[in-house]
């Protein structure tokens, strides 16, 4: 197979005129598909279910995207079973194959990036350089991830030994199941199900239910470009329903989870404890969130530093688990920055995503009223410079708020809120900074805006978190160029994106020949 090298897809510039007119066709033509009901996926046989659940626009709560079809437990038990069957012969296909299903489907997505973008404004209310941003990164992981397995099926290391042929390769783990989030609901959920499927294993994906629909797209996607029957089962339903019974099953070789610090630590325990039957000890993949920060040292270009606390806190209205809702501003600047972050606060618009607003809504009733909660306590925490309530609209919308002069041991520093909300702490000095970044049970992103390199360095062996920035942003993780993953309660430090990722949907075999 001959392969171009890989390079980041680019990102779309909605400052052209024919790019905002393609986006605006996308919209109203997937605006025509709002509201169909979507089947199960098993073994490639769409099952439709009586009782169903329902995708609405959180930026339009009376716009239902879609209707999507529930399983139980016995549904849920078949797809396993599908997994467990396919598997027996999809592990065998050669990794130039599998990895072919996958830029088959880079091609078709970035063929009609637009309209994926469209369906990502209307499920998850993203504007559209986020959504963009979204397709983007989809395309990036099935391009990444197809040349790793190749990469990984190539000939490796070994000392060599005189009298013997030593080959080590890496074969998949078996049954995975994938549960991936809302908030990035094409890219992590098309990367999450990519890695494992592109490294031989078969899985059965249950969405996010708040954005099954941009997942239902993938599955059909991945069916036009001729996935076998049984390698993707798709399996929507409640946690309570089918949540446990996918983790706890003796088939299940492994879960690969994106999503909050409670749920993964349940699933970790439970995994934990071996099924009646399970020959193995499963596998966990997981990405847990974060409370990340940015520290601004003395020396530094202000507008700068405010800039970028403004988009990694606010962009996509602060639900990215990299969004930094805590800005560490050492006190020789601390006044001079607060003020910019302000001013920016408020040059921020609140709005429907389709109309391209800066801040669009929360994602659904349940965030919309813990965000309102973190609210009033930040107001008994700090002082409350910009936002601080609801907005206009008919969806789940909120002010983008900062809360200025709060203590380093604060709730709102301290717990990951996953809304717009910022955070502002004052620091006596750099090394303080550092200490007060580090005083959290996350460890996941975190950036420095600092000219002096003495400083840049002390952070660099110090500061604690999985991704770390100088003078730029802590958000917009590029896929092969920024693995992403981080410590402590943030995860299992799983690279998304990087060259080591694949291992983990793997194990290595070791066969020696002697002559």
């Amino acid at each position: 197979m001959t392969m171009v090298e890989y390079r980041n897809e680019p990102f779309t510039d909605f400052s052209q005129e024919a790019n905002r007119k393609a986006m605006q066709q996308s919209l109203e033509r997937i605006g025509e598909q709002l509201g169909r009901t979507y089947p199960l996926t098993i073994n490639g046989e769409k099952i439709t279910t009586e009782k169903l659940g329902t995708s609405i626009n959180p930026g339009n709560t009376d716009q239902v995207v879609g209707l999507m079809a529930q399983a139980d437990s016995t549904l849920a038990d078949q797809a396993i079973a599908a997994a467990d069957a396919a598997f027996q012969q999809w592990q065998y296909v050669s990794p130039d194959e599998r990895a072919g299903y996958l830029f088959k489907a880079s091609a078709i997505m970035r063929r009609r990036k637009f309209d994926y973008a469209a369906w990502l404004v209307y499920e998850a209310g993203k504007n559209w350089a986020e959504a963009d941003a979204d397709v983007a990164e989809a395309i990036d992981f099935l391009e990444f991830y197809g040349r790793e397995m190749i990469r990984l099926s190539g000939p490796q290391p070994l000392t060599p030994l005189p009298g013997e042929d030593n080959r080590l390769t890496y074969i998949p783990l078996g049954v995975g199941v994938v549960i991936p989030p809302w908030n990035f609901p094409l890219a992590i959920m098309a990367g999450m199900t990519c890695a494992a499927i592109v490294s031989g294993n078969t899985v059965v994906l249950k969405p996010a239910s708040t954005a099954p629909v941009i997942a239902a797209k993938f599955v059909e996607l991945m069916e036009d470009v001729g996935l076998p029957a049984g390698v993707l089962n798709f399996v929507p339903g409640s946690g309570g329903e089918i949540g446990d019974f996918i983790v706890d099953h003796p088939r299940t070789r492994f879960v690969s989870f994106t999503g909050s610090r409670d749920v993964g630590l349940r699933i970790n325990e439970r995994i934990a404890k071996p099924a009646k039957g399970q020959i193995w000890i499963k596998r966990l993949i997981a990405e847990m969130g974060g409370k990340d920060g940015i520290v601004v040292d003395q020396s530094v270009n202000l507008d700068e530093a405010a800039t970028a606390i403004v988009q990694s806190a606010f962009g996509f209205q602060g639900q990215k688990c990299s969004a930094g809702s805590r800005a560490i501003v050492h006190q020789a600047v601390y006044d001079e920055v607060l003020e910019l972050v302000i001013a920016k606060t408020k040059q921020l618009t609140v709005g429907p995503a389709d109309e391209n607003f800066a801040i669009g809504p929360v994602i659904d009733a349940n965030a919309y009223g813990k965000i309102r909660e973190y609210l009033e306590v930040g107001k008994t925490e700090g002082r409350l410079v910009a936002g601080g309530d609801i907005a206009e609209g008919n969806g789940y919308y909120i002010q983008p708020t900062v809360f200025a002069d709060v203590e380093p041991t604060s709730r709102v520093m301290l717990e990951e809120i996953f809304g717009p909300v910022l955070a502002i702490c004052k620091a006596n000095d750099f090394k303080q900074a550092i200490d007060i970044f580090n005083n959290t049970e996350y460890g996941l992103t975190g950036a420095v805006f600092s000219h002096n390199r003495e400083h840049l360095e002390y952070a660099r062996q110090r500061m604690h978190c999985g991704n770390l920035y100088f003078n730029r942003k802590c958000t917009g993780a590029l896929v092969g160029v920024h693995p992403f993953g981080g410590f402590n309660m943030s995860g299992t430090d799983s690279k998304a994106g990087g060259r080591d990722y694949l291992l983990l949907f793997t194990q290595a075999k070791l066969v020696s020949e002697k002559w």
